[in-house]
């Protein structure tokens, strides 16, 4: 009988807590009670391991059009749109899971982002976009396709970058 010898994963070391991050703990907490307020109270469907930034819009005039996935990250100052009133549109807005919507994003009514996908800073998405693409502009435009990222939106080697920095006293 022979013991299989598979080699111990490196150990990656974490940025350190600076700033806010000191008072993730409390923001955790603030963003839990915030997303079972959109749930309960507003009929958003908003997946329990979602996070999003407290400063975050999501479309209240239609709420039952919000549709985030698991392991999706909604950064600060992104508004999800699901209706335009010049149009008499009420439509729902979806993001797949394991998205990260950069900052300052507009996703419009209607629009669909798929799973596992990156909308860049600054974005306003206008139309769908498909699995495993990085989109990013004003309009958004797929800038790169066939991506691999893992929950968050977080791309596979960022641990590794990240601990390569902490390595480095650089974070």
């Amino acid at each position: 009988m022979t013991a299989s010898a598979e080699p111990n994963p490196p150990v990656l070391k974490k940025a350190r807590r600076r700033g806010l991050n000191r008072l993730s703990g409390l923001r955790n907490l603030l963003v839990d009670t915030k997303r079972l307020w959109y749930r309960k109270v507003w009929g958003m469907d908003i997946h329990p391991t979602a996070q999003f930034s407290l400063s975050a819009k999501f479309d209240r005039t239609f709420p039952l059009g919000i549709h985030i996935g698991p392991y999706s990250y909604v950064a600060f100052d992104v508004r999800i749109l699901t209706h335009d009133r010049t149009r008499g549109l009420y439509s729902h807005t979806r993001i797949g899971a394991n998205c990260f919507i950069g900052g300052c994003s507009l996703i419009l009514p209607g629009v669909e982002i798929g799973d596992n996908c990156v909308v860049g800073a600054g974005s306003v998405v206008t139309k769908s976009v498909p699995p495993r693409s990085i989109v990013a502009g004003n309009p958004a435009k797929v800038i790169r396709s066939n991506i691999e990222v893992i929950e968050y939106g977080r791309f596979t080697d960022a641990d590794l970058i990240e601990s390569q920095l902490a390595e480095q006293g650089l974070t």
